[in-house]
């Protein structure tokens, strides 16, 4: 469940300064509806940093329709590499898990701490991630992670389940209206293999 986090803003000589919010993008079917409400509460940026995309052709067609949804509200990205080694770094051993168990745990740990690294370094006030409005996407997994990370970097995660209160209805209709390509899988070789 979504946490109502205040103050969303800061006063600064008189001025409204809202908070800096670097939220971790997985793709836009999953994250249009979090960066529309994002965008009205905080000084919000887009992360894009998903090395487990597989075939980089997939990964690329995620990333424009991304890049499409922050041109369109004028929300700046931050477009990090394309570094698939470094996800079967992290998953190593863990190949035959089952969609969904460790090895997917560990995917999350991978983006997650990157971004929670890169908000710490640029002076964000908070993380958070699209991941948990993704069907198979456990908020009881990833905001645990999120957290950890969050107190390890010194940086506060935004803690949600952005599959409640109609968000899945409200993207469904923004994703049909704007035409936005909807993958039929996670994103990794292993759920490409399981879809």
């Amino acid at each position: 469940m979504s946490k109502i986090i205040a103050p969303i803003f800061y006063y600064f000589r008189g001025m409204i300064m809202f908070q800096k919010f670097l939220l971790h993008t997985c793709c836009a079917p999953c994250s249009i509806v979090i960066i529309e409400e994002l965008k009205e509460r905080f000084d919000l940026t887009v992360f894009f940093y998903n090395p487990n995309i597989f075939p980089e052709e997939e990964y690329l067609k995620r990333k424009a329709e991304v890049v499409r949804v922050c041109r369109e509200w004028g929300i700046p990205m931050i477009d990090m590499d394309y570094e698939p080694a470094d996800w079967e770094e992290a998953i190593r051993g863990l190949e035959n898990e089952p969609e969904g168990g460790a090895r997917c745990a560990a995917c999350f740990n991978l983006r997650l701490e990157r971004a929670a690294r890169y908000g710490k370094d640029n002076s964000f006030d908070y993380f958070g991630t699209s991941l948990t409005s993704g069907h198979n996407k456990k908020a009881e997994v990833i905001n645990p992670i999120g957290l950890e990370l969050g107190e390890r970097y010194g940086i506060k995660f935004y803690e949600a389940d952005w599959k409640t209160v109609g968000r899945q209805e409200r993207a469904q209709k923004m994703i049909a209206e704007r035409k936005i390509y909807r993958q039929n899988y996670c994103g990794c070789r292993y759920s490409l293999r399981s879809a």
